[in-house]
């Protein structure tokens, strides 16, 4: 395959890149602008979009208010990644690296941040004793498919979602490249499913709640709309494990939080208290 283009002895960083995300994709960190983060009531504070990663963090919260920990509560704060809010100065102070999700528990003696949302998930998990394997065995388990998701998932999201939805061309050779690697994923958790009824056996986890929003959405064909390109019917045991999963009202609820397209019946911008599902998603608003 030939390129016309050859690289720089130094990359100098000179135009945007093109592609969907192009405006917010710089080589360099820290603050652009100053802008304080917005404190609810409860002591959790989640900073955030529905994203697969910031869903991820919503249906934490929501499954562990359905399993009746009622410090579960939460608000959830809009930060709009397509305007650049996580470049402000109190997201940044929250997570230096710019990325959602970021939470802040105000219930300790010193508010504590938590950023990266496998980092958050276990954060939540071993705060409230919930949703995390306590036996040896079965912990390790279920930790080792947390980092799997967290190691695997950036072929996925910024490899094969990049190269196939935005970016400004199409490039046979990426696209082939990063669709053969989730394939081999999702292969991977095929596998495993066809023996386990969720990642760490018959019990509903962490893993599961990490893993489900980016493999179940492109075997559910909610992410990238890539499920016929990847013959997502042929991942039987993901295919079942995914619709277990989406069935589940908390995760039905998780999905609209800080979420801004779809169905408005489906998009909740805000979250900052359980009645919210029922007033204030975007068909209740702007009817």
């Amino acid at each position: 395959m030939s390129s016309d283009y050859t690289p720089p002895k130094v990359w100098q960083w000179d135009s945007e890149s093109g592609g969907t995300w192009a405006k917010i994709n710089r080589p360099i960190a820290g603050p652009t602008h100053e802008q304080d983060l917005p404190v609810g009531k409860h002591p959790l504070q989640l900073y955030s979009m529905a994203t697969p990663n910031g869903q991820k963090v919503t249906i934490m919260l929501e499954e562990l208010l359905a399993l009746g920990e009622a410090g579960a509560e939460y608000d959830a704060h809009l930060i709009k990644i397509g305007d650049g809010d996580q470049f402000g100065s109190g997201f940044v102070d929250v997570n230096p690296n710019s990325k959602i999700p970021a939470l802040v528990d105000h219930s300790t003696s010193t508010p504590a941040r938590v950023f990266e949302s496998g980092a958050i998930l276990l954060y939540l998990a071993e705060k409230f004793g919930q949703l995390l394997p306590t036996e040896h065995a079965a912990r390790t388990e279920c930790l080792s498919w947390l980092f799997w998701q967290m190691g695997s998932a950036p072929y996925l999201g910024g490899g094969f979602g990049h190269f196939y939805s935005y970016a400004p061309a199409k490039i046979e050779y990426c696209i082939n490249r990063f669709t053969m690697e989730v394939k081999r994923q999702l292969d991977v958790l095929n596998r495993h499913l066809e023996t386990h009824s969720f990642m760490a056996g018959d019990d509903y986890s962490i893993a599961d709640i990490a893993i489900w929003p980016w493999y179940g959405g492109v075997i559910r064909n909610t992410l990238y709309d890539a499920a016929e390109f990847i013959d997502a019917p042929s991942y039987t045991h993901v295919v079942r494990w995914a619709q277990n999963i989406a069935d589940r009202p908390a995760v039905q609820r998780g999905r609209m939080v800080n979420r801004t397209w779809g169905a408005l019946s489906e998009q909740l911008h805000e979250r900052h208290d359980a009645g919210d599902f029922n007033i204030k998603t975007q068909d209740k608003l702007n009817p």
